[in-house]
Order: C-alpha cells, then structure tokens, then sequence
C-alpha cells in the first residue's frame, strides 16, 4: 500500500543525508522523497511516498520522530489531501529526414493532458505537466511513441485540504498522527508558527 508522509525539519545542512540514512539504514524502500521550503525559514517539508503494510508505516513514522532535526511527522493517511507531480519531458518531433513530422501530434496531445510547451527546437520539444502520479505517468505514455529524448520528475508534494470538519475530525479522533518533537535548544521556533497540516 502507498503512504504519503510529511515531516517539518529544521533547516540546517545534512538533515536530508540524516533521513535518507535511516531509510537505508532500516531497509525501507523510499518510493519518492521531496524537501522544500516553508513560510517559515527555519523549517522545510518533506514529503516522503513509502510502499508497505501499516507495520511499515508505523515502524516509518516511529524512526523519523527519534531523528533531532524533525520537528513533526504527519501521516495522511486516513485524510484527505492533495497531492501533485511535475514532470518535464523533452519529445523527438522528427520523423526520418523531416524534423518537425510530429510536432502537430504532440501539440495535440499536450492540450489534451494541458501540459505546457516551455522550449522548442526543430526536432525536439520540451513540455511540462503538474498533477497527480497517474495523470503524469499516462502523459508520459501517450509522448513515449514518438520517442522521449529526457525525462525529469519532481516528486510528490501533498499538504491535507482546508480545515474542513472532516480534517478536523480526524485529527481529533487520532485518524491523522501528528507527532511532536521534544523542543530543541533553540526556543526561537514557535508551534503556533507551523504550516498546517
């Protein structure tokens, strides 16, 4: 079964090589692993897709809350939340002696799946497209025929929806597991200053 886990970590060097390590280290398979920054600069997310049973993920969310640079773990996985991918794919438009033979075809396909044409060269067009795993992956599928040249994904970011009930409910009743750290030495770090979720 999928998982998709955020954790807020202080920003400070090597806390992604601390992660990754307890990953390997433990023998869990990391099917996708994003770090960004929040709005607050202190923090940044990660958000971490594992494929496993619920022991996995328990055994998961236990090891990445003993790790002093992670501030908050948080599963999502009995709430709602949105999640998204972009992939960036450069297509071969040639076709024999004729450079841009296909270029109309792949046009078509991009508006279909609204992906965006963001360089053009005369055998070769780059393209992007955001949203969930499946959409990118059956992109992906409707360019390969004309032969993909390179292909680059980001990796999932989620965040739950609003503060709807149903989100509020699951927090309340423990359906969302929202770990707290032990507070660092460095006090300058507010909860209250959390990204949501």
């Amino acid at each position: 079964m999928r998982h998709v886990i955020a954790a807020l970590v202080t920003n400070e060097p090597g806390v992604l090589a601390q992660v990754a390590g307890m990953f390997a280290a433990r023998g869990f398979n990391i099917d996708s692993l994003v770090v960004g920054r929040t709005e607050n600069p202190e923090l940044s997310r990660m958000t971490i897709v594992v494929i496993g049973d619920a022991a996995v993920l328990e055994q998961v969310r236990k090891q990445l809350q003993k790790l002093v640079p992670v501030v908050k773990v948080v599963d999502y996985q009995d709430v709602a939340f949105v999640e998204r991918d972009l992939v960036i794919v450069q297509v071969n438009t040639r076709d024999g002696d004729n450079p841009t033979a296909h270029r109309t075809a792949v046009i078509q396909v991009a508006q279909i799946f609204r992906a965006n044409i963001v360089d053009l060269s005369p055998d070769r067009m780059m393209l992007e497209l955001g949203g969930a795993e499946e959409k990118l992956e059956a992109f992906v599928e409707q360019v390969k025929p004309f032969g993909l040249i390179e292909l680059a994904r980001t990796g999932v970011i989620a965040m739950p929806r609003g503060n709807s009930d149903g989100t509020r409910r699951a927090i309340r009743s423990g359906l969302v597991r929202i770990a707290d750290m032990p507070q660092h030495d460095d006090d300058a770090l507010d909860p209250g200053d959390l990204p949501p979720g």
